[in-house]
């Protein structure tokens, strides 16, 4: 088999089908996590966006599969939770009530009051808020680093890994896959995972079937080590933050792009990369100057470095999983959510890999369903 695509998807993927012994080579135009493994914010959750119930599910599986794949092979993740909040009063109250639903789901989600969330986080500024959603089972990962660590192990397994390498054509033998056409040559293949992300027309390509997709861009900034300034992720007004184990403080850009010319122009790309230095820079500056409203002592970080992250946003906000309608022996396996579904999506997509028996709960998630715009946040 070959997952093209080595983000934490394909990674994952790999590693579930080395380990089942399958043999397996992964293929990545650039490398492991460049593309939107690598400007990921990695908040690993299942949060009140997750709907319905069935999705949420997935998600909460998600997150307990990372628990004990960080026990087998020691991966760099850190958990204790997440604190929430808006300004809005009116939001406010309507995220009591999507609290009350996940707890009612089984997640282990409930309201703070203010002193709770100082006693949580005492180094933050809450500018008043009397009370946070507070979610114990979520964590954050190094993206980067995990997808290495996946695929490391997937090696150990017997698995292969070739990059540069791009996906240009597959070739079929009395109508089975009997192969891929690559930038760096053929290989040999009866099945082909595209893990692609963002990059709707492989799909359209390779499995003839179109995948309507709303990628939207993320900016992600990255400081250099600091001493302990946050405890969990926190999800404030306009910002996105949690530090990892090393003390790097990770900011994800909460609003978007601004929705003018001049930007439709510079995205129109699909950039992973600011056109330079400085633009980069002023993205950062702004964000950190957000940061700084909240979290007492950041204001003097450093950034290490920044990063436009293409979410990979199928058109109704939930997975692609399964076989193509038209080319069975290509399998999609393109989400938005990818880091926290990892675990649990390189399982479930190994065994109907594996075993050629469809799983029943992946339904609702094919990708041969009616796509309807969905947002949910």
């Amino acid at each position: 088999m070959v997952v093209a695509g080595s983000g934490i998807i394909g990674a994952s993927i790999a590693y579930h089908l080395a380990k089942s012994g399958a043999s397996v080579t992964v293929i990545d135009k650039l490398g492991p996590a460049s593309h939107a493994s690598r400007g990921t914010f990695a908040w690993l959750n299942a949060t009140w966006a997750k709907q319905p119930q069935h999705y949420h599910a997935l998600n909460q599986e998600g997150v307990s599969q990372w628990k004990i794949l960080q026990q087998s092979l020691n991966l760099p993740l850190r958990w204790g939770g997440s604190l929430e909040w808006f300004e809005s009063g009116a939001r406010q109250q309507k995220l009591v009530g999507q609290i009350a639903q996940q707890a009612g789901w089984g997640e282990r989600a409930r309201m703070v009051d203010a002193d709770e969330m100082i006693r949580l986080e005492p180094k933050l500024n809450f500018h008043g808020a009397q009370q946070a959603a507070f979610s114990e089972n979520d964590g954050a990962i190094d993206p980067v680093l995990t997808t290495q660590c996946l695929l490391d192990a997937a090696i150990e397994m017997g698995a292969k890994v070739q990059f540069p390498s791009e996906l240009t054509d597959v070739s079929y033998k009395t109508g089975r896959l009997a192969g891929i056409h690559t930038s760096s040559g053929n290989i040999a293949a009866d099945k082909l995972v595209l893990a692609t992300g963002a990059a709707a027309d492989v799909a359209k390509c390779i499995a003839h079937v179109d995948i309507p997709q709303r990628s939207t861009p993320g900016i992600i900034a990255i400081t250099r080590p600091m001493p302990r300034l946050l405890n969990r992720i926190v999800i404030a007004p306009g910002i996105h933050m949690h530090q990892r184990d090393d003390g790097r403080v990770v900011l994800g850009e909460q609003g978007g792009p601004p929705q003018n010319e001049a930007h439709a122009i510079r995205l129109a790309g699909r950039p992973n990369a600011f056109p330079d230095r400085a633009l980069a820079a002023q993205h950062a500056a702004r964000m950190l100057a957000v940061a700084t409203r909240f979290v007492r002592g950041i204001s003097g970080a450093t950034i290490d470095q920044v990063h436009i992250g293409w979410r990979p946003m199928p058109l109704d906000g939930h997975p692609v999983l399964g076989p193509s309608p038209t080319r069975p022996d290509v399998y999609l396996a393109i989400m938005h959510s990818g880091v926290t579904l990892a675990p649990i999506v390189g399982q479930l997509a190994c065994d109907e890999l594996i075993t050629g028996t469809p799983i029943e709960r992946l339904e609702p998630f094919r990708p041969g369903r009616n796509f309807e715009l969905v947002k949910r946040y």
